[in-house]
């Protein structure tokens, strides 16, 4: 569960020091400046995925800091990577100005000074990691921060795509499972470092985990489409059908049946809460399958006994 820091039961007068602690206890150190006569209410609401922290902030207009004192204050160095979701936010650092709007995300660095103005009401998720877990030299990482990433297309609409899933998902994610996905979100920030640097702009990702979740996530997405294929999936994930093949034979399965069984899982589901007005082969449409008779073998093959008889079986408990 999130942990909620709100200044809605405070006065106005009380809310500025109040919202100064919160967002530099959340985050690093910062200097906070609200721009209203009467603050408006300020919510921040954070939870842990492995190592990340994801908080979703919403307040009136201001200006966050980051000065040379408050830096000195810190034993470890910090990113953070926001995405806007309303209002724009004017980002400086490293000698950029940038003006990052709803739908785009930039990311900061704490070890050096930074300033960032609020000019309206706004709200944006946050993903917050200790600057050793992405591991890109000095070079790259000053070439990163104060950029906006529009998150339309290629590694940067990967990158929204994901992070903002995992914020969404957060709250259901047991530790062992969210470690695994706080290092996807360090892989796919490299990707898009290496990318954004010129390097490679169209290598594929060397980390088979961060493939991985990126293809799962999209299969989960078209389990609907009979159409739904290695191919289709790695042209999805730009990379090749034989690289795409090797990630899931790593997790010991294949990609087709990988497929079938979340297809199956999801059927079985809806045969147990759906009432019997819907037939059994539409169930099996409803989750890609073509053939009915296909459909019924692979079903009694995972579950031991045919869709009908799991139905009726589920009606009598």
């Amino acid at each position: 569960m999130p942990v909620v820091r709100s200044t809605a039961a405070l006065v106005p007068a009380e809310r500025h020091a109040y919202w100064h602690d919160v967002v530099s206890n959340t985050f690093i150190p910062l200097d906070v400046a609200l721009h209203e006569r009467e603050p408006a209410e300020g919510v921040i609401a954070s939870r842990r995925v492995g190592f990340l922290q994801i908080a979703e902030v919403g307040a009136g207009p201001q200006t966050v800091t980051r000065r040379r004192r408050d830096i000195a204050r810190d034993g470890e160095e910090w990113l953070t990577l926001t995405v806007q979701q309303r209002g724009r936010a004017l980002l400086e650092q490293d000698g950029r100005n940038v003006v990052v709007g709803p739908g785009e995300f930039a990311l900061s660095d704490s070890g050096r000074v930074f300033r960032k103005v609020l000019p309206e009401d706004f709200s944006f998720l946050a993903f917050h990691l200790p600057r050793a877990r992405l591991p890109l030299p000095e070079r790259e990482l000053r070439e990163l921060v104060a950029t906006v990433f529009p998150a339309e297309h290629g590694v940067a609409a990967l990158v929204f795509g994901y992070l903002t899933r995992l914020a969404r998902q957060a709250d259901e994610l047991a530790d062992d499972t969210a470690r695994p996905l706080a290092d996807v979100a360090v892989d796919l920030l490299a990707v898009l470092a290496r990318e954004h640097a010129g390097r490679s702009g169209s290598e594929v990702p060397e980390s088979p985990h961060a493939v991985l979740a990126l293809a799962q996530e999209y299969i989960l997405g078209h389990l609907h489409d009979p159409r739904l294929s290695p191919e289709s999936i790695a042209a999805a994930q730009r990379v090749s059908v034989r690289y795409l093949h090797k990630v899931f034979e790593r997790e010991g399965t294949t990609v087709g049946r990988w497929i079938l069984r979340q297809r199956l899982e999801r059927c079985r589901r809806d045969l147990t809460r759906e009432p019997a007005a819907r037939t059994v082969a539409a169930v099996a449409r409803r989750w890609g399958f073509v053939s009915p008779s296909h459909f019924s073998r692979a079903f009694r093959t995972a579950y031991g006994m045919a869709p009908r008889e799991w139905r009726a079986t589920r009606a009598d408990a």
